[in-house]
């Protein structure tokens, strides 16, 4: 592969594998309260929030790091005291006990109103105002979770950019792109070049191994730690890829201050394509180079698929994740390229139409199912088992097995999105 196309694809993985601390959606939304009261220049006596459905959706039952709460307002009232935008999505990495404090005190005081944005067709949008006496200044992040596009100041425009959505920009810059270019890069890319994804193996095998020692959400990965996990799971590769990929997940979606490398915008997309690859690898007697190439083809994997798809739909993220793992694991059982496309189609066949509805600690059960099949798929695909194109929505084709999938994700399961959001807005709790 020529030094420009590898540069290209570098660039673009640089963009989409990124730490972040805690769920994506509210942290956004706190990046975005950041940029606004910054650009006000204090801290806003009034704050409004407007996001689309999908935003929403993922920000309403996830905890907030390092607060000890759930959902949206604890998330604003911080972005708007302690959060400081360069941190990007690590915006909140500087809480503290007071500060969340200072954020219950803001809250009790009524100075915020979220809303649902009405009339837009992005699915990731946040816009917000926040006024101090007089003055007022307003962000709005699109497309992207850091992705800025309009700053204002008094009603005077600071920043401004087109909003081209999935359907735009974004997506068309990476058409070039074929499993069979990510196979060729991941595997003969110069080894220098591509080490730099072991940093999200440092960053998530440390967020699975604090969770150990919490007790966090729904306790999956440690359940599968303990005798009675081991007593029916084993104490087998298959039972540590679960559990470490369920304990990160446990941790994050409960809360904890802890940093993950995310993958388009998902850290749990980061976790599900970074900890089966590395514990199979581990345990397998992988070498260094045979884990980072297997890395960077679980990881380049899901930003393909995820860029036809779009980074918020109504199809769980862990689908996407789970398929880029199924390929690493693939490689590191010795197969090629032609194993590798047997392992995504395995995948497709599987779990394509698990549902998204939203992020919260349950989550963990969703990625220990996607991670689970990857395994399996992969498994099947190295003996070159492979669901055929005479069966459901698998093509000879496997992009156009994968764009099958993102097209049901993305138009079919629309009235599924919309579904979901009605049935978590108006439960009887």
């Amino acid at each position: 592969m020529e030094q420009l196309q590898r540069e290209r694809i570098i660039a673009l993985i640089k963009g989409e594998v990124v730490p972040a601390v805690g769920c994506t959606e509210p942290i956004a939304v706190s990046l975005c309260v950041a940029k606004a009261a910054e650009t006000l220049g204090g801290v806003p006596e009034r704050i409004e929030v407007l996001l689309s459905a999908n935003i929403l959706k993922n920000a309403m039952g996830v905890g907030i790091p390092g607060t000890g709460m759930i959902g949206l307002p604890i998330a604003v009232a911080l972005g708007a005291l302690i959060g400081r935008s360069e941190y990007e999505l690590e915006v909140l990495k500087d809480v503290t006990d007071e500060a969340v404090e200072k954020g219950r005190a803001y809250l009790a005081e009524n100075r915020i109103s979220i809303g649902l944005k009405e009339g837009i067709e992005e699915k990731l949008y946040i816009e917000v105002k926040v006024t101090r006496g007089e003055e007022t200044a307003e962000a709005v992040i699109c497309t992207c979770h850091k992705d800025f596009l309009l700053v204002k100041r008094n009603g005077v425009v600071l920043y401004e950019k087109p909003c081209k959505g999935v359907d735009g920009e974004e997506r068309d810059e990476c058409t070039w792109l074929t499993l069979s270019k990510v196979y060729e890069f991941a595997t003969t890319a110069p080894l220098e070049e591509i080490a730099f994804i072991r940093e999200a193996q440092v960053l998530n095998e440390r967020a699975a191994e604090e969770s150990l020692k919490g007790n966090y959400g729904h306790l999956l990965g440690k359940t599968l730690t303990r005798p009675l996990g081991k007593g029916i799971f084993g104490d087998t590769i298959f039972s540590h890829i679960i559990s470490s990929t369920a304990c990160a997940c446990d941790a994050r979606m409960a809360g904890a201050p802890i940093p993950v490398m995310s993958n388009s915008g998902s850290g749990n997309q980061g976790i599900c394509a970074t900890l089966p690859v590395v514990k199979f690898a581990q345990e397998n007697h992988n070498t260094d180079e045979e884990l980072i190439r297997a890395l960077m083809l679980s990881h380049l994997t899901a930003i393909y698929i995820k860029q036809s798809l779009g980074r918020l739909s109504a199809l769980c993220g862990c689908v996407v994740a789970s398929t880029g793992s199924a390929c690493g694991i693939t490689y590191l059982m010795g197969g090629k390229y032609e194993q590798v496309t047997y392992a995504v189609k395995n995948m497709v066949a599987n779990l394509t139409g698990m549902i998204c509805d939203g992020a919260k600690p349950s989550c963990a059960l969703k990625l220990a199912s996607g991670v689970s099949t990857a395994v399996l798929s992969a498994m099947l695909a190295v003996q070159h088992n492979c669901v055929s194109s005479v069966e459901g929505i698998i093509e000879d084709d496997v992009d156009r097995s994968i764009h099958n999938l993102t097209k049901i994700g993305k138009e079919a399961m629309d009235e599924t999105d919309r579904c979901v959001l009605e049935i978590m807005t108006n439960k009887k709790n």
